[in-house]
């Protein structure tokens, strides 16, 4: 009886050990970029003017919980407006706010990170200064 009783309690230290340093995986989020474009031509032309071609951004999701960062859609996040105003409502939950682009000096690409909150997220980013532009607008879920 003893031995079975110290073979039993040996198997459960086993299993316990084991549990314990097993190490579980973590689940990790994926970056999702969404793009979206500007139109710089008065009236929202979607092809440009003859010296200004539409404007590309981008919002990439999944870098930190409950946020998002506005950047542009080319190679290195280059490619959207500097000093472009943001604004932005999430619908699920209510809560909005504005912000605003940085402005791209010593080789940083403009961006501005969102604390959104998780939910369906509506976002319009507006040129500031500058000629008409038909604002860029985008939807899109915060993990």
């Amino acid at each position: 009886m003893g031995v079975r009783l110290l073979g039993i309690v040996g198997a459960c230290l086993l299993a316990v050990a084991t549990s314990v340093l097993a190490v579980p995986g973590v689940a990790s989020v994926e970056v999702v970029t969404v793009p979206f474009r500007i139109d710089p031509a008065s009236y929202g032309n979607p092809n440009g003017s003859f010296d200004v071609p539409p404007v590309r951004c981008a919002v990439r999701i999944g870098e930190t919980e409950g946020s998002v960062t506005i950047t542009g859609n080319k190679p290195e996040g280059w490619g959207c407006l500097i000093y472009a105003q943001v604004d932005w409502s999430n619908l699920t939950t209510g809560a909005s706010g504005t912000a605003r682009m940085s402005d791209g000096l010593n080789g940083f690409p403009p961006e501005a990170v969102l604390t959104t909150g998780s939910g369906q997220v509506a976002l319009v980013l507006h040129p500031l200064p500058g000629p008409p532009m038909t604002p860029g607008f985008t939807t899109f879920f915060v993990p």
